[in-house]
């Protein structure tokens, strides 16, 4: 496994910020008209390979699309990011505001149960995941957690048994693991209030993030604008 060195303090607070938006996201994917979730891969395979030994067509082409859209979000992150290796000015704040869109658009089409929506929205959890693994090289994932859990596994199993583990990086899987757990209370209980509309809160964030971004990258020390490539 590689080992995370360190991460710069804006990068922390993003990557707490962007598991719990990705915790609400999900959590109304799976509250919402078809139960499946927006932002982990894996179920959404697993349900694919159903419909597909099941012979159910209409449900093969809904798992298709769904896991395309995903892949569409990451490749768009490679398009706009470009880069792996953290760096401020990167165009992390374009590809924050380009998910907020995609998931403002998404609530109309949840509303009317269309799953339009849903696709919508996991090309938004596509885009930040690949984001986010770019600008952690590949370290940090958002929006699903197996992996967290795994390496925290594996690290607590080397603490027992006196191994030296990077303990920056034990950080960083606790913080992702809490943080997508509070993101989806929290969509939970927002869901019970505003169904489909809470998504509304997640888009506003992300936005918020990526606005917020760009100012950061346009004042903040050494920041100049000529950082992107």
């Amino acid at each position: 496994m590689p080992v995370l060195r360190q991460l710069p303090r804006w990068a922390w607070f993003g990557t707490a910020v962007l598991a719990f938006i990705a915790g609400q996201v999900n959590a109304v994917g799976y509250l919402g008209f078809r139960h499946e979730s927006i932002s982990n891969m894996t179920g959404n395979t697993s349900l694919l390979g159903i419909a597909l030994g099941q012979g159910d067509t209409g449900e093969t082409v809904h798992w298709v699309l769904a896991i395309a859209a995903f892949v569409l979000g990451a490749m768009l992150s490679g398009m706009i990011v470009q880069q792996s290796t953290l760096k401020l000015g990167r165009r992390y704040g374009v590809a924050l505001v380009l998910e907020s869109l995609l998931l403002f658009a998404a609530v109309p089409l949840l509303d009317a149960s269309d799953a339009a929506g849903l696709y919508l929205a996991s090309v938004g959890m596509g885009l930040q995941n690949g984001m986010v693994s770019a600008f952690s090289g590949a370290v940090v994932r958002t929006t699903h957690v197996t992996g967290i859990f795994t390496d925290m596994g594996i690290y607590l199993g080397h603490l027992l048994r006196g191994l030296p583990v990077d303990r920056l990086r034990l950080r960083v899987c606790v913080l992702v693991a809490a943080s997508f757990t509070l993101g989806s209370a929290a969509g939970a209980g927002l869901f019970r209030m505003m169904h489909e509309h809470s998504l509304l809160i997640p888009a506003v964030l992300t936005g918020v993030c990526g606005l917020g971004y760009g100012l950061y990258r346009l004042y903040a020390p050494g920041s100049a604008a000529s950082t992107d490539e």
